[in-house]
């Protein structure tokens, strides 16, 4: 095993321009390439490069006449969708800043993020997230600018900017330098309120030159062209959409993620992105209906063949018989996989959340490899992936070109390159507690370096739950807020890896017998004769619903379990100053968290 391993760069490090200079570039190179794809109906409409530029420029002009300043924040809470990319682009175009907020976010959250970050200006999607803003909005008296896309923002901000002179806005966009701050994104922290990381135009610059230079079969390769449906709102989206501006790859958006199989049927991309749970659903839907026509057994078969066949890749080739099968099942059950894929994927990016090996070898041997990565907000994106030319299943890749890697003395992942944030925003005490002087970033997570120089994350340094999705929850917020009840002692926050956030709760002893009277139960009545009641589980739900007030649908806790005994000192579960031990609850109710799942 290593301890340290680095990559050396593609690309010298930028030392002048911006993120919105991409536009301009390809507008010069390119007029005539259509580099996105907008949803009509049931047909894709394409957009050049030149005509993308008109529209940045025009809404930047807006924004401008609109009386936002170079350097301040500008919001977009919002799906994924063409608007969010345009408008992340024209703010950076006239010098602003992008603030980020999940569609589902609550409204103190929104609150919080946009007095946090002193925006004075806020793009909505809808007017259901514009009421959002309207429930807090008189704490909010600097947001002095709302705009919703269905209202239809973009035409009113280009008519708003029709007497903004070329010269002006040109100048606007020559202030931004490297170093110049293009976004400021909100990140679960351990203490509940989120913390705002500051990303320059260097780190992402630096980011999409590493990504797209190191993976140019995926981005550079001809008529490239993805379907984003994760959030843009996440770095791990952002980080691509900017990847494909910057590659001039075809970029369609999927708001709408139910329907995403029939999108990409129509849209047919050559890779996708996605976190691991999209990947799960795919397989386990692809299993339940063979298993529903009576074809479980091909299936399960087949599935062990394409694991075989991509493990025997990494150990000198498979045989004649074992390609020979591999073949068969193509016809029968991989070709059915790919077209529901759109049929000409061939690359997936995966990240967010461990994939896992099994996956991994699965989706290859189907003919998609899934390159999965590794990285944090912190780190705009990933800061190590698997390359077509460096593949490691089962482990998150070596570093991106101009990036090290370090395993600390304790276990501890810590990174370095150009991609490193600035710091948190107006919290130099939480900056200095993960970055170092000479650069080098504590990531939380735990893991190691093989002789390779591929990584592997082994756990979790920090509390933070990681689901299925891809989703960062901090599980403090909801557990405080748990607490709060009068009826609950303990209660721990559980779903890392799985599809959703769930709660083990206790209830306090002491506060128990008077419940019982209030509520005319018998008094001989113990907790573990009553976890199924419906009146206790309806005071546990109430408390449940205001936690979850603090955060946004997807950190909301979905389901809990009502434990027949409190946690104590005694019973191992708590230390001497009652912090609740985490791994020796997760142990000692392992059989109640996988029923929470069942």
């Amino acid at each position: 095993m290593l301890t340290e391993f680095s990559v050396p760069p593609v690309a010298p490090s930028p030392t002048t321009g911006n993120l919105a200079d991409h536009v301009v570039e390809n507008a010069a190179i390119a007029p005539q390439q259509e580099v996105i794809a907008l949803q009509r109906g049931d047909a894709w409409v394409g957009m050049t490069a030149a005509q993308f530029l008109q529209e940045v420029q025009a809404v930047a002009k807006g924004l401008i006449a609109n009386g936002v300043e170079a350097g301040q924040r500008v919001a977009i809470m919002s799906r994924t969708r063409y608007e969010w990319t345009l408008c992340d682009y024209a703010t950076w175009y006239a010098g602003g800043i992008v603030v980020p907020i999940y569609e589902t976010s609550s409204a103190e959250q929104v609150q919080w993020i946009l007095s946090d970050s002193d925006s004075v200006a806020c793009f909505f999607e809808s007017r259901s997230h514009k009421a959002t803003f309207d429930s807090v909005s008189v704490d909010l008296p600097d947001v002095t600018r709302a705009w919703v896309f269905d209202d239809g923002a973009i035409d009113l901000l280009k008519q708003a900017g029709q007497d903004v002179s070329d010269e002006e806005l040109e100048s606007r966009r020559a202030q931004v330098q490297p170093e110049t701050l293009a976004t400021i994104i909100y990140t679960s922290g351990t203490t509940g309120r989120p913390k705002g990381c500051m990303l320059t135009h260097k780190n992402f610059m630096f980011e999409v030159e590493a990504v797209v230079k190191g993976l140019p079969d995926v981005f550079l390769a001809p008529n490239s062209s993805t379907l984003l449906f994760l959030p843009v709102a996440h770095v791990f989206g952002r980080a691509i959409q900017c990847g494909c501006i910057r590659a001039r790859v075809r970029l369609g958006h999927a708001p709408d993620i139910t329907q995403l199989l029939p999108l990409l049927a129509s849209y047919q991309p050559t890779f996708l992105l996605a976190v691991p749970r999209v990947f799960e659903k795919v397989y386990n839907s692809a299993q339940q209906k063979a298993t529903a026509a009576g074809k479980g057994h091909i299936f399960d078969t087949a599935a062990a063949t394409a694991i075989e066949y991509s493990e025997a890749l990494d150990e000198g080739g498979p045989g004649l018989k074992l390609k020979l099968k591999h073949a068969v099942f193509d016809k029968l059950v991989y070709k059915k996989l790919r077209a529901d894929l759109g049929g000409r994927v061939e690359w997936a990016v995966s990240g967010g959340a461990p994939l896992g090996a099994r996956l991994g070898h699965f989706f290859r041997g189907v003919g998609v490899t899934i390159l999965e990565g590794y990285g944090l907000t912190e780190t705009s994106a990933a800061s190590t992936v698997n390359r077509p030319s460096a593949l490691g299943i089962g482990t998150v890749g070596q570093p991106i070109p101009g990036t090290s890697v370090r395993v600390a003395n304790d276990g501890e992942i810590l990174l370095k390159g150009d991609q490193v944030f600035a710091g948190y925003w107006n919290n130099p005490t939480a900056t200095a507690e993960v970055l170092e002087a000479d650069g080098w970033f504590h990531s939380g997570d735990l893991g190691e370096i093989d002789d390779r120089g591929f990584v592997k994350i082994t756990g979790r340094k920090k509390e933070i739950i990681v689901t299925a999705g891809g989703k960062n929850v901090a599980p403090a917020v909801l557990e405080d807020r748990l607490r709060s009840n009068f009826l609950v002692s303990q209660c721990i926050v559980v779903g890392d890896a799985k599809p959703y956030i769930a709660a083990l709760v206790t209830i306090d002893p002491e506060a128990f017998p008077g419940w019982l009277a209030m509520s005319g139960k018998p008094a001989d009545s113990t907790i573990a004769s009553m976890v199924d009641d419906p009146d206790l589980l309806a005071v546990v739900q109430s408390a449940v619903d205001e936690a979850n007030k603090a955060v946004s649908q997807a950190e909301a806790i979905k389901k809990f379990s009502i434990l027949p005994v409190d946690w104590t000192i005694d019973g191992g579960q708590l230390t001497p100053k009652m912090s609740i031990k985490r791994d020796v609850v997760m142990k000692d109710f392992a059989v109640q968290v996988e029923e929470l799942y069942s």
